[in-house]
């Protein structure tokens, strides 16, 4: 991290810093997509439907990993940018053991849930047994996935993202080919799928613990003394992280209660399919946030404000012409991929019904996530989280209960970019009304 550098060559940095996050993210993503066309594939459209009605569990998983990680991150960002390395590095392993404990208490508590969510949701019998049988697996995959994340953000902060894109490199590379040996040529099912992500993952750990033991300068692993206001403050300033994350997976679960309830399992899968553009198009989001924070945080705690904003403002126009682009190259592609997954007629049309009108979304999602990010990262926690409560959950849990009820099939499809659209006018009136570290910064211009 180098000011001078940071202000003569922003672009540069921001991109240095978020492509390899982005790569990252999108092969995370990859490994998603990548189940489901094995699992649609190999178990059939119920499995598909079974893997989605356990989102929730993923987002909590995420939430907390998140909360405490982004939180972490930021302080000990802040903390090195003033040249508090002994600080920095307390923050560091304090945030890995947190979030390692609490997604193992999470396990330990989601065993106890899964027959209650298949009552809730209407779930047949085969649905049910697939859910069970692969969340049953994911259970010990998912603490060790949340660790990885955080590992990879301190990664990031130390300033070689390289190294953490290559690790996710080999994730995707073993758990696709992991895949296929257990879902084609073993028989196993949504079980195989399971365990390739749960041996992938463990891969993975063994070559991040590996750099910080042998290669990292800034973060190293050790003792340390447990701060109770560091953590606070920690789970505070990530706060907005989790809510929006906590939100998503509510929303999750609406949207499986609501379609299950009117449409069917079929609405279930065709409403998974499309997702997978939009979970692949969040990675990049949060590749692009991911990537930025670091930055932002530097900047800000070397009381740079100036610096800080320009770096939000370019990542802003980053992902809306990300958006842009991913929204033409699926209008292009969408015959072809509505039949990837599934060979179901009415699943394909009801993918092909909807995608745009879902995807319309991403015009909007990209830049209240960005806002998002620098908020937390600046220390604003309060702004964020109204922003990540907004779309994540109250406006949208409205249009999810209420516009299906109007539309249909079309008013899934519609719940997010209008949710999206309400929310982007909060978070302008935040950036120009109620930041003021961009007040500060238009008046040292």
């Amino acid at each position: 991290m180098d000011l001078v550098q940071m202000k003569q060559n922003t672009a540069k940095m921001i991109l240095r810093f978020a492509i390899p996050a982005i790569i990252s993210m999108i092969l995370t993503s990859l490994i998603t997509i990548a189940d489901g066309f094995f699992i649609g594939n190999y178990v059939g459209k119920e499995g598909i439907a079974a893997v989605n009605l356990g989102l929730p569990i993923i987002y909590l998983y995420l939430g907390v990993g998140l909360m405490v990680s982004i939180g972490g991150v930021a302080i000990a960002g802040m903390a090195l940018g003033s040249g508090d390395m002994h600080t920095s590095n307390q923050v560091f392993r304090q945030t890995i053991l947190t979030t390692l404990v609490l997604s193992a208490l999470i396990s330990c508590t989601m065993i106890f849930c899964f027959q209650p969510m298949m009552n809730i949701l209407h779930a047949d019998g085969r649905v049910c047994g697939y859910f069970k049988d692969y969340y049953q697996i994911m259970l010990l995959e998912l603490p060790v996935m949340v660790v990885n994340s955080s590992f990879g953000m301190f990664i990031r902060g130390e300033g070689n993202p390289e190294y953490f894109m290559k690790v996710s490199v080999l994730n995707v590379a073993l758990n696709i080919l992991l895949d296929y040996v257990f879902a084609d040529r073993m028989h196993m099912g949504v079980v195989g799928i399971a365990v390739a992500s749960l041996l992938a993952a463990l891969a993975s750990l063994c070559c991040i613990l590996y750099f910080f033991v042998r290669k990292a300068k800034v973060y190293r692993l050790g003792r340390f003394h447990f701060s109770v206001r560091i953590c606070v403050q920690a789970i505070l300033n990530g706060s907005s992280e989790f809510i929006g994350e906590m939100s998503t997976g509510i929303a999750m679960f609406a949207y499986n209660f609501v379609i299950m309830r009117r449409i069917g399992a079929d609405g279930v899968t065709a409403f998974t399919i499309v997702g997978y553009v939009a979970y692949a198009f969040s990675m990049v989001i949060v590749g692009f946030g991911q990537g930025a924070s670091p930055l932002i945080s530097f900047a800000y705690g070397a009381k740079e404000k100036l610096l800080a904003a320009d770096i939000r403002k370019r990542t802003n126009r980053y992902v809306f012409g990300s958006g842009a682009a991913v929204f033409l190259l699926m209008a292009a592609g969408m015959e072809w991929y509505s039949g990837i997954f599934v060979q179901n007629e009415n699943v394909e049309e009801m993918v092909r019904s909807g995608m745009l009108i879902f995807m319309l979304s991403f015009f909007f999602s990209g830049v209240n996530s960005i806002t998002s990010f620098y908020f937390t990262a600046t220390g604003r926690a309060f702004e964020s989280a109204v922003i990540s409560a907004l779309r994540g959950l109250i406006v949208l849990l409205i249009c999810i209960f209420t516009l299906p009820y109007l539309f249909g099939m079309t008013g899934v499809w519609m719940a997010a970019p209008v949710t999206e659209a309400v929310t982007l006018g909060v978070t302008v009136f935040f950036l120009h009304f109620r930041d003021g570290s961009d007040r500060y910064a238009r008046s040292q211009r």
